[in-house]
């Protein structure tokens, strides 16, 4: 199996945090319609298992990426 090139890992990044964003902005959303404090809003997001997941994910990819750029600099 072949490592991704910088233009993939971009563009999975890329993707996934627009998705990741969407997915917070749908948690606000809601809990603002339900009237939920702020303060209970940010620890929803921050004890959200999926949110958390992509954040991981996303931390990998671009460590993956800064890889790449660093072989294909030299």
């Amino acid at each position: 199996m072949q490592s991704p090139t910088e233009e993939e890992l971009e563009e999975s990044i890329k993707e996934l945090s627009e998705y990741k964003n969407r997915l917070e902005k749908e948690v606000v959303t809601i809990s603002h319609k339900l009237k939920i404090p702020q303060k209970k809003i940010n620890a929803i997001i921050k004890s959200h298992s999926e949110l958390n997941q992509l954040n991981i994910i996303l931390s990998k990819l671009n460590k993956q990426k800064e890889n790449v750029t660093s072989i294909s600099i030299k």
